[in-house]
């Protein structure tokens, strides 16, 4: 699919069988119904999709499926993350070969990779495909920061054309635009800095919880890019609460799986070690989730915003 990425991207969660097994149909009724929500784009294989815990077939097969149920409907961008650039490389090249529009790449797991490295890295695999990357900016789980100063580096290699910045700081997005102007295409990564991201400047948000809310999100990514700043204040307040939830308590891939769920598409566990939710967090998930209508009835934000 051509043109630029823009807009909300559903950082998808990966369903499973409660044995554990990924459930292909399931991962189709996902993806229809994200489409169905309106949501700007697909990123399969993030880390909401459990990318670290799937073999090498299982991340195939996903990719594959979601990349033929979306049949270009929506741009899908692909999650290629993997502990070394010879990995990287290849999951990227598969990814293309499947059809994808473009790869998210977070900096390589574990090693702790110093800057040069890191410049190095994304260099292969820059030169090894065809399609735009995505840089995925999370210290919090890779271990390294992706400064503004090295993506501004960044942003004048060929074919890094995005970044999703995961590091919670609200000053990253203008700080990036203002180093590398058109070179880079800033997307909100935390879900709790949207409102203030997309204000910025961000010119969308990849997040995990628009599995279970994708009308919401895009409504709220409307309204600001619509100039509606105080209808977008208000449906942000309403969702801040679940978003603190999300990213507050230590489960949000286990919490975006219960949502789904809760949300009429059961999606199955996290793949151990994770587990779902206890008792407390899923009576707080659902009391959270009532203030918003069932995906059947529409939007509960389009009608409680107009």
């Amino acid at each position: 699919m051509a043109g630029k990425f823009t807009g909300v991207v559903a950082a998808m969660a990966t369903p499973m069988t409660t044995d554990q097994e990924i459930d292909l149909t399931r991962l189709e009724e996902l993806t229809e119904r994200l489409i169905a929500g309106g949501v700007h784009g697909l990123a399969p294989l993030g880390s909401t999709g459990e990318f670290y815990a799937l073999s090498a077939a299982e991340r195939e097969a996903v990719a594959r499926t979601v990349i033929q149920t979306t049949s270009g409907r929506v741009p899908v961008i692909v999650g290629a993350n993997a502990g070394s650039t010879l990995e990287v490389i290849a999951y990227c090249q598969e990814a293309e070969r499947l059809g994808a529009d473009g790869v998210l790449l977070a900096p390589p797991y574990y090693s702790l990779p110093t800057e040069s490295e890191l410049l190095g890295h994304f260099h292969a695999v820059a030169e090894a495909i065809r399609i735009p990357i995505m840089l995925y900016n999370y210290p919090g789980r890779a271990g390294v920061d992706l400064t503004p100063a090295l993506v501004e580096r960044l942003s004048e290699v060929e074919g890094i054309d995005y970044i999703k910045e995961s590091s919670g700081d609200a000053t990253r997005v203008a700080d990036i635009l203002v180093r590398c102007g058109e070179r880079m295409t800033v997307f909100c990564g935390s879900d709790t800095l949207a409102l203030e991201s997309l204000i910025a400047g961000a010119t969308g948000w990849v997040g995990g919880v628009a599995n279970v809310l994708p009308e919401e999100h895009r409504y709220l990514y409307e309204l600001v890019t619509g100039g509606r700043l105080d209808q977008a204040r208000e449906l942000y307040y309403r969702l801040i609460p679940l978003l603190q939830l999300f990213e507050g308590g230590g489960q949000y891939t286990q919490l975006v799986k219960a949502g789904c769920c809760v949300r009429g598409l059961d999606v199955g566990p996290p793949r151990a070690p994770l587990a779902e939710p206890g008792a407390a967090e899923r009576d707080r998930l659902d009391s959270l989730l009532q203030a918003f209508s069932a995906p059947e009835t529409g939007s509960g934000a389009r009608r409680g915003q107009r």
